[in-house]
């Protein structure tokens, strides 16, 4: 599947299945149970695309006798083993009915556990999964070191804070580049934000064992924090030393606001005024294009000062390319089913159907990504990716200048894709900035930034 968009604009004018569409969903009843299971695959990714749309009306509105009923029929034709559009169908699925499901709290929670331990046990894993299956982290921990290295040129102290890192594998590469310098390698000190004690130790073991055998001066500083309590004081940056910050899919985190409405209404939607309208949109409203239009967000922007008044040399910033940050459902939905199926798509062009690698990967990764964004509201709704535009924007006003990334930082990204060997993933250089795709979609940006004076 090449898209959610590109499958609904090929199949919406000519599939006798668009005669169904008007049916309501009590009228869908045993009776065309069989003639559901028995559609192609195309048709059937029509056909649900067509049931979750106006499933999100239906929830958003708080119409949950109605909601029920399309959730009813949407699970005779999802399957988290199936098609890529089967997949996808079964994990907006849940995230529609927790989003239902929330209206009584009581039950929400006897069926659903909190279990932070387990639940972070299995994002590692799943993360794990992706660096090693798909290139899009692997291209940021090469974009990121390149930017840190050419920043850091003829820099004797280097000091690297990464937020909410986690995953040694970046810096064991930037380790053996540093002791690579002409003039040797700087003292190097590296202090990585966690919530998780044990494996932030991890990490500085394997960390200094590299450097002590590259006879790297070296130092790791494991700072246990979540960034919404983070002081960054407690990084002990010192004079003298040149910074540099590293922050991977950690600061749309810190957008997160506890004055968020839930979106209770949505702007009415008609499959026959054409699916393909909303789907092929890239920006799916006024206030959702505009990279002026977009709800500050104090705590983030507190944040954002205080790492400026740190005076870093560099910082770099990889974040998911997609507006999730909507207070609008509806559009909000729309943002993520085309995001995530492209994503789904990588995958269904790299893995077996079968195999349960990926099937992990979609239900801890993806599959909580998805919850996320549905489901929640206020500050439990963390998953708010914002496109580059307003990243840009949101640093810029936080006293940010942009730095950019090298045209060797960008053939480097390339040769690595080549190796990597798949078909679809793309990088392409946007004003300074890299954009990770597949086929033609952006789903990934790496920007880099400075402090810059106020005048």
């Amino acid at each position: 599947m090449a898209g959610v968009a590109e499958e609904v604009s090929s199949s919406a004018t000519s599939s006798p299945l668009l005669s169904f569409m008007s049916i309501s969903p009590t009228a869908l009843g045993s009776a065309y149970s069989p003639w559901l299971r028995d559609l192609k695959s195309e048709e059937r990714g029509l056909f649900l695309i067509h049931l979750l749309l106006n499933c999100t009306n239906h929830v958003a509105a708080g119409n949950i006798d109605q909601a029920n009923a399309f959730l009813e029929h949407i699970s005779l034709l999802a399957s988290p083993e199936g098609d890529t559009m089967q997949r996808i169908a079964s994990y907006f699925t849940e995230a529609l009915a927790r989003r239902l499901l929330r209206s009584w709290p009581g039950l929400y929670r006897a069926i659903n556990p909190a279990s932070a331990d387990a639940s972070f046990s299995g994002t590692a894993a799943a993360r794990r999964l992706f660096l090693d299956t798909c290139p899009f982290l692997r291209l940021s921990y090469l974009v990121s070191n390149q930017a840190i290295l050419e920043a850091m040129d003829g820099e004797k102290v280097v000091h690297v804070v990464d937020l909410g890192g986690s995953d040694p594998a970046q810096y064991l590469a930037l380790l053996q580049s540093l002791a690579g310098r002409p003039e040797g390698p700087p003292h190097l000190r590296i202090s990585v934000v966690g919530e998780h004690k044990e494996l932030l130790f991890s990490t500085g073991s394997v960390l200094s064992k590299e450097a002590e055998k590259l006879d790297i001066p070296f130092q790791f500083n494991a700072v246990v924090s979540n960034l919404e309590s983070l002081n960054v004081d407690i990084l002990r940056v010192k004079t003298g030393e040149a910074l540099a910050i590293n922050s991977t899919l950690q600061l749309h985190s810190l957008l997160a606001s506890p004055d968020d409405a839930a979106a209770a209404s949505g702007k009415p939607f008609s499959f026959r005024s054409g699916i393909n309208e909303h789907l092929d949109k890239d920006q799916c409203s006024e206030s959702s294009s505009s990279p002026f239009s977009f709800t500050p967000s104090a705590k983030l922007e507190s944040f954002l000062t205080s790492l400026w008044g740190l005076l870093p040399k560099i910082m770099v910033v990889t974040e998911q390319e997609s507006n999730h940050n909507g207070s609008n459902l509806n559009d909000r939905f729309m943002e993520a089913l085309n995001f995530y199926a492209a994503m789904f798509d990588c995958l269904e062009s790299t893995m077996p159907r079968q195999s349960p690698e990926r099937t992990a990967m979609e239900k801890m990764l993806f599959g909580e990504e998805i919850k996320n964004i549905i489901s929640c509201e206020g500050w439990e709704r963390k998953e708010r990716h914002e496109k580059l535009e307003r990243w840009a924007l949101r640093l810029e006003m936080a006293g940010f200048g942009r730095v950019p990334l090298s045209y060797y930082g960008l053939m480097q990204a390339r040769r690595m894709l080549q190796g990597f060997g798949g078909e679809g993933y793309r990088v392409k250089g946007e004003n300074g900035c890299f954009l990770f795709c597949w086929q033609d979609r952006p789903l990934f940006s790496v920007s880099a930034w400075n402090f810059r004076r106020f005048d």
